[in-house]
């Protein structure tokens, strides 16, 4: 038993001397030098650090060191290349301050409507439309006229009957009677029915005297005619 051990442990010892041992260890080294090749990829002092630590290195390991070396200390041509600079066109910004401004407001002016029109006598009244060949009282009363359901032939009766006694005139007085305003109304209170504002607004005027007209008389042509035949109605 002692004697089989002993000879084992010598013919390794014999082995390694042996062609066939010494391929074994070659294969060895060569394969921890591929490994330090490949680990110089990624890192160049990592591998020569492998390499340094492999005692009495073979002649494939000192050229795997030299590849090291040699990776480490490249130039690096491509460091120095200038970064790529677009040739697209550059889009400019807008400058906030040149940005347009809205639109102005134009002001709409209200449209007066075919029928009415605003009346600057301050009697509060809108002239009718078939109105507009009159103005001023006239044109007040021509349109109360046709409020009243009357048409402009019974206007053209009350022109001339109240041409005759006032000239349309709402500060016109009878000194001699004490007519007043433009239906000369006898006595001029009498037209307070119609409205506080009687002596002095023209509208509250007429209104009094178409609704004297059409109590008395039933229309103005039917005033008119009664004036002509005694001056008076």
């Amino acid at each position: 038993m002692f004697t089989r051990m002993k000879t084992t442990r010598a013919k390794h010892r014999s082995d390694e001397r042996r062609p066939g041992g010494l391929r074994h260890v070659v294969r060895t080294r060569v394969f921890v030098s591929s490994a330090a090749v490949l680990l110089a990829v990624g890192s160049a002092s990592s591998a020569s650090a492998a390499i340094i630590a492999t005692d009495d290195p073979t002649a494939q390991e000192q050229l795997a060191e030299q590849i090291v070396a040699d990776a480490g200390g490249a130039d690096r041509q491509w460091d120095d290349v200038d970064t790529m600079t677009s040739i697209l066109p550059e889009k400019a910004e807008a400058d906030s301050e040149s940005a347009p401004s809205d639109p102005a407001e134009v002001p709409v002016e209200e449209e007066t409507t075919e029928e009415e029109s605003s009346d600057d006598s301050g009697s509060g009244v809108d002239i009718s439309a078939e109105c507009s060949d009159y103005s001023g009282n006239q044109a007040i009363g021509c349109t109360m006229t046709l409020d009243y359901g009357w048409d402009m032939g019974e206007f053209q009766c009350l022109v001339d009957l109240w041409n005759r006694e006032s000239g349309w005139d709402e500060n016109a007085y009878n000194s001699s009677s004490g007519a007043t305003g433009i239906p000369q109304a006898l006595p001029g209170d009498k037209m307070a029915s119609a409205g506080d504002d009687w002596a002095t607004n023209p509208a509250t005027q007429i209104e009094w005297g178409l609704g004297y007209i059409d109590g008395v008389y039933g229309s103005p042509c039917a005033a008119w005619s009664h004036s002509e035949s005694v001056g008076w109605y």
